[in-house]
Parts: structure tokens; C-alpha cells; sequence
């Protein structure tokens, strides 16, 4: 049985079923690609069983075939190849070479009965969404998952249909990010909780064209063009995240983001390794933030020109936790609304856009005396 393909063609279908290969498995025919061709079609898919992905082009061959080949030894073989039309032929008895007119590469494949099977996924609830648009609201929102298996639902991004959009939403407990897409109103209330692995994966597969999103209790299904991503939701109740946002922040400082950003990735350098602290010292229309490294015997302060509405305030925040969020919110202004030095405050964009919303919580830490 023979089938023949451009190189560089199976070398970008490939690239996209990749990622689903576990580098460790305790199953090693999971380190393979499914090869699958059926009148004309070559369908390739690969999963961990967390995640799966799948994509087909169109091939010349004389016969169908089903089996499983090695994923990243078939992949490397085919990245060093040039553009060159390259031959198939598997011989029936466990061997497939692949020839080219510079020469020929011979590996192992094996039946496909033991592959798991890739799940479908229903296709009553379909939402459509800019590529565009899902991979902003996955940045702002991916870096504040958490990474800790305690709570399993926090360590992936909740998906919330409402009334008001639809919400992305995820939380480590230190902080928070909400951000709501008002193009998807929704009349009934429904979650869905898409794993950090998943995530990952997805954002580096989505480009600019539409996105088709499929929803089960137990799966989600994303059609990139002609690439279906599969994912296994997180089976839990998401936190009441709602409840930890603050009504009553009245103390409101509005400032450059780039600037406060360059100054905490230098307070970054100074804050003691395992309070991470860095300390905000807000009055009339001034920012000082400073850190100190007392290990060390080092210092540093900077002042911020800033407005700011509200009582003096000395705040503390973790320098990492306020690194992220500022180098994930967008616009050149951001508000801070603050209530005390033990409440959490809200970090937002001065400037709106019309169809969506960003809000991101961040808990202070004590400040040391």
C-alpha cells in the first residue's frame, strides 16, 4: 500500500497534532500518531488523554489503512526533509518507508487496536467566536490559574455563559481575573471548566479565523479550520468567586502601566525571596514604591506620578503577583481601587472597550514593620 504527500504539507499538519504527544507516558502507544487514511483522506490524531487533536488533508493512495506510527521520530524525519514530494509504502508486516528522490527511511509502525479511541463531542450547544477575540480573553485571563492540585476547578479557566456575556474567569486564591465578552448573551447560566494543559495548547493554535466550540458535561470540542482540539473538562463546581470581589472600593489611584511596570520589575530585584514583597506608599497625586531585601542589606524605592483620589494608604503587594497583572492588562492608564491595606484591590483599564470587560483582583500581603 502506497500514499504520497508533499513534505512540507504533512510537516504542517504534523506540527499541529504534535502538542497532544506526552513526552512521559506509562503508555507507550501514546507517544504515536493514529494515521488513518480513508477514500483519498489522511486523518492523523494523537491524545494523552487529557487532550486530543486531529486534522486531515487530502493524499493520493491506492488502498485504505489504519495504524499507529512513532509520533516525534516520523515528525523529526519529516522537519529535515526538504520541499520534496515524498512516498509511503507500507509493506503489510509492521515496516513503512518513506522515500524521497534524495532517499529512502525506513521505521516501525503497529496496528491501531490499541489506540484509545478519540471521544466525540455532541453537537447541540455550538458557539462560534472570533479567534481574535478567544485568544485575548485566554491571555488576560491563563496566568492567574492556579497550581495547585488542592482545589482541582481553580487550576483551570471557568468558561460562565450568562445573561451578561460570556465570562472567562480564573483565580489561585492571590488573585483573580474576570473577563466577560458581551457578544454571547446568554439565557441560561451554564460553567464549564477547561484544564491549564488545554489551555496552553489552545492558544497556541488559535489564529485569527472563527473558532467552533463544542460542549458536553465531560468534553469540550474546538474547531480551528480544519483542526479539531479536544479537551476533558475539569468535573468540579468552580469557587463562588463573585463573593470575594469588593463592593466598596472608594480609594481610586490611576496611573501609567508601562512606568509602574518598569519600577516593579526593579523592586522585583530587591524584595527578600520569600515575601516577594513590595511596598506602595500612596498620597496626594504621589506613588512611592519601594522594597527591601534585608538578607541582603539592599533597598530601593522610586516615586510614580500618578493621580489619586481617597485617604493615604501604605499597601503591600507580592512583586510577582503585580508583575503579571501588569504585564497581562492592557492600556496605557490603569485605576487601582483600593479600601484598606487588608482588602483586596481591583486593577482595571481607564479605557473601555465597547464589547468586553477586564477586572483584575489582587490580595495584599502584610507589610513587614
Amino acid at each position: 500500500m502506497e500514499f504520497k504527500i508533499n513534505s512540507k504539507v504533512l510537516e504542517k499538519l504534523l506540527s499541529k497534532i504534535i502538542p497532544a504527544v506526552p513526552t512521559r507516558t506509562p503508555m507507550p502507544i501514546l507517544e504515536n500518531f493514529l494515521f488513518e487514511i480513508k477514500d483519498g483522506s489522511l486523518m492523523v490524531s494523537a491524545t494523552d488523554l487529557e487532550i486530543a487533536l486531529r486534522s486531515s488533508i487530502n493524499v493520493t493512495s491506492d488502498k485504505n489503512v489504519k495504524m499507529v506510527i512513532p509520533a516525534r521520530l516520523l515528525y523529526d524525519i519529516v522537519r529535515s526533509l526538504n520541499d520534496a514530494m515524498v512516498n509511503f509504502s507500507v509493506d503489510g508486516k509492521g515496516k513503512i518507508k518513506i522515500s524521497t528522490d534524495k532517499g529512502v527511511y525506513s521505521l516501525s509502525y503497529s496496528p491501531s487496536e490499541d489506540f484509545p479511541e478519540i471521544p466525540s463531542v455532541s453537537k447541540e450547544k455550538e458557539v462560534i467566536i472570533n479567534g481574535t477575540d478567544l485568544k485575548k480573553a485566554l491571555d488576560q485571563t491563563s496566568f492567574a490559574m492556579s497550581k495547585e492540585d488542592m482545589r482541582p476547578a481553580m487550576t483551570g479557566t471557568l468558561f460562565e455563559f450568562a445573561k451578561e456575556g460570556l465570562r472567562f474567569v480564573t483565580t489561585d486564591g492571590h488573585r483573580l481575573v474576570k473577563f466577560i465578552n458581551k457578544s454571547f448573551l446568554s439565557d441560561v447560566q451554564e460553567q464549564y471548566i477547561v484544564p491549564e494543559r488545554a489551555i496552553s495548547v489552545l492558544i497556541k493554535s488559535i489564529g485569527d479565523q472563527d473558532v467552533k466550540i463544542y460542549l458536553s458535561k465531560t468534553y469540550a470540542s474546538f474547531i480551528i479550520n480544519e483542526l479539531e482540539f479536544i479537551s476533558r473538562l475539569i468535573g468540579e463546581k468552580y469557587p463562588s468567586y463573585n463573593s470575594v470581589i469588593p463592593l466598596e472600593n472608594e480609594n481610586l489611584l490611576t496611573v501609567n502601566r508601562a512606568e509602574l511596570l518598569s519600577a516593579i520589575k526593579r523592586m522585583m530585584l530587591f524584595s527578600t525571596s520569600n515575601s516577594k514583597q513590595v511596598k506602595f506608599s500612596i498620597t496626594d497625586n504621589s506613588l512611592e514604591v519601594s522594597a527591601e531585601d534585608i538578607d541582603h542589606g539592599s533597598d530601593a524605592k522610586e516615586a510614580i506620578v500618578c493621580e489619586y483620589k481617597g485617604e493615604p494608604m501604605d499597601i503591600g503587594f507580592n512583586t510577582t503577583y503585580v508583575n503579571d497583572i501588569l504585564s497581562h492588562i492592557e492600556g496605557d492608564q490603569i485605576t487601582f481601587k483600593l479600601h484598606s491595606p487588608t482588602k483586596a484591590g481591583i486593577i482595571e483599564p481607564i479605557k473601555k472597550e465597547d464589547n468586553e470587560e477586564v477586572m483584575m483582583l489582587l490580595m495584599p500581603v502584610r507589610l513587614n514593620n
